[in-house]
């Protein structure tokens, strides 16, 4: 009898480069969520706030699952990653009626939990 139970949570279109959150991801992977969570709050980067988002939805959605308690030292994050998404493409006006091109980069997170 497989005992795993797993969820996941996926955050879409995030104003964030793939780069700068897959450094912050990298980081909780493998870990249990409650050190994820203590992990995340006291990271400086910007990536930290929508990543603790995603991990409480992923929480949410393994207890929905499951109507009964779930005790989240044992839930591990068993995958997360960033995927590209759409760049936004602007102009940035420049000095004799140039145009510079910005691209905005924007990105997918996704969350899988696992409890052994």
């Amino acid at each position: 009898m497989n005992n795993n139970i797993q969820s996941q949570a996926v955050t879409k279109y995030i104003r964030l480069s793939t780069h700068k959150s897959r450094r912050v991801l990298k980081q909780i992977t493998g870990k249990n969520c409650n050190e994820a969570q203590l992990i995340l709050k006291f990271m400086p980067y910007r990536a930290c706030k929508t990543i603790i988002k995603t991990l409480n939805s992923a929480l949410n959605n393994i207890s929905k699952e499951n109507s009964n308690k779930i005790d989240t030292k044992r839930i591990m994050i068993k995958e997360a990653f960033a995927n590209k998404g759409p760049k936004l493409k602007r102009f940035q006006p420049r000095a004799q009626g140039r145009a510079f091109p910005i691209q905005k980069p924007t990105c997918h997170i996704t969350i899988k939990l696992e409890k052994k």
